[in-house]
């Protein structure tokens, strides 16, 4: 009980500072201020930050267990071998398939297609990062004019990101979508920002921002994935 509550109480604390530097950019893009000195070389520092970060997240999609051990997220520790680890049984033995359990307290998490079992946040979250990868290659690389429309493009990735945050209140398809709308917001945000601002300083800001909002999501999904397994009613469950 003492765990769970310190859990809670470290993502609320998340949630606060995310919300805050949402509020943050949407002054930025209300009231942009004036920067002199703009550095020719600022939107290839950028993209290729950003890129960075586009391409660790479609490689953590493909291995998530293992990411999550590198950044010591869910440091539950474990009574089973790695090999009974991957089982979870319920009266019988069944295997984790779009890396959640079988059982039907986690069927909100996961999509079929002819027979094959898919994470819907991660397939979301592969999907948005390779259209962000594509957007940031259009426009830190290449030429794309969006300065009439920075503020729109600010507000709608707010909109994105805030829907992403609290990706584990949908179901399916609706979650892949709301984890692909997540990735874009966040490039949506930093090109907006970029286009009105026109700084290294504020654009670094921005990334941070991005990265810190991810890893509040992953919180968030560990949490929930936490409360799914300790309201589970089945004593012998492996995962639990």
């Amino acid at each position: 009980m003492f765990q769970q509550h310190y859990i809670r109480s470290d993502i609320k604390y998340q949630l606060l500072l995310s919300f805050a530097g949402l509020l943050l950019v949407a002054v930025l893009s209300i009231f942009p201020p004036t920067v002199t000195g703009d550095l020719s070389w600022r939107k290839t520092v950028i993209g290729s930050i950003f890129s960075s970060i586009c391409v660790l997240g479609i490689l953590a999609v493909f291995s998530p267990n293992r990411c999550l051990r590198i950044f010591n997220i869910g440091k539950k520790k474990k009574t089973v071998n790695s090999d009974s680890a991957k089982l979870v049984s319920h009266g019988t033995s069944t295997v984790l398939q779009g890396h959640h359990p079988t059982c039907g307290n986690y069927d909100a998490h996961i999509f079929r297609i002819k027979g094959k079992i898919f994470c819907a946040a991660c397939v979301g979250l592969l999907f948005g990062g390779l259209l962000a990868l594509a957007g940031a290659a259009v426009y830190f690389f290449g030429d794309w004019r969006v300065a009439e429309h920075s503020s729109l493009m600010v507000l709608l990735g707010i909109v994105g990101v805030s829907f992403g945050l609290f990706q584990f209140k949908f179901r399916n398809f609706v979650r892949l979508s709301v984890n692909t709308l997540f990735v874009l917001g966040t490039l949506l945000i930093l090109i907006g920002i970029d286009e009105l601002v026109h700084s290294l300083f504020f654009d670094l800001f921005v990334v941070s921002l991005i990265v810190f909002w991810l890893f509040t999501r992953i919180s968030l999904s560990q949490w929930d994935h936490e409360k799914i397994c300790s309201d589970c009613e089945i004593e012998d469950c492996r995962i639990k």
